[in-house]
């Protein structure tokens, strides 16, 4: 793993999104074409709007997943992931090759297993994600698994990631954030050749320390991100400011 450290949250989207536009056009130019995951969330607002406005992306080439859905949420509600990446993605650039959502209303376990045979097909060059409050990696929260091979699975929330999601304004109350997900798992993450890792603001700062000064644990399931050989970990001196100096410097 690497890291970058910017000073603003906004200076942190732009180089994420550019560096996750060079790798996507490095995939194109070797393969003549690429396969993206990519992020949901209020902290990824900044590297989704570089990357739709990279120059010399051809989007007919891509193929792309996304990280997760809540089970039993409406297409129509604000916090669908499936919504949020149509409208904050797939409808600003030109169509894709294919893109894959996740609908958490149908039944999960059989879009698990839907999800799980197509990404099988399409090895993944580039995987843009986040870190939660608590250290969550998509929806794994702690303690997370680290084991199933399974692509995409069924996942609980625990309370910490629902009051994060009420707190960014995504659900009126706690009561209202659904109790499970459809996630894509760890290991498959990991598969990904290439990991951006955008990870912004204060109220992620114990995470990012968590995540980079623990051991790999599934306590903490982001540190398992220390194991990937091309993961880079953007953060800004905000989300940056709990780290030792000898995180800082790693």
């Amino acid at each position: 793993m690497k890291k970058h450290i910017s000073k603003t949250s906004a200076d942190l989207g732009v180089i994420s999104g550019e560096t996750a536009a060079t790798l996507i056009r490095n995939a194109i130019a070797e393969k003549d074409f690429a396969n993206v995951i990519l992020p949901t969330g209020a902290s990824q607002f900044g590297t989704l709007q570089t990357l739709i406005a990279a120059r010399d992306i051809d989007w007919s080439k891509v193929t792309m997943f996304h990280l997760d859905e809540y089970i039993e949420l409406p297409l129509s509600h604000p916090a669908s992931f499936r919504k949020y990446m149509q409208e904050r993605f797939l409808d600003q650039v030109p169509p894709l090759k294919a893109s894959y959502l996740i609908n958490g209303e149908v039944n999960p376990e059989e879009e698990c297993a839907r999800l799980g045979a197509l990404i099988q097909q399409f090895p993944i060059d580039v995987a843009l994600v986040g870190i939660g409050e608590n250290g969550h990696l998509a929806f794994n929260d702690p303690p997370a698994d680290f084991e199933t091979e399974r692509p995409y699975l069924v996942v609980n929330l625990d309370e910490a990631c629902r009051k994060q999601q009420m707190n960014e304004g995504w659900f009126a109350t706690l009561e209202d954030v659904p109790k499970q997900a459809i996630s894509m798992s760890v290991k498959q993450i990991m598969k990904s050749a290439h990991i951006v890792c955008s990870v912004p603001d204060l109220r992620k700062a114990q995470a990012v320390k968590d995540s980079l000064e623990h051991e790999v644990s599934n306590l903490y399931p982001a540190s398992i991100l220390q194991q990937h050989p091309n993961c880079i970990l953007f953060l800004d001196e905000s989300s940056a400011s709990l780290l030792s100096d000898d995180g800082k410097s790693k």
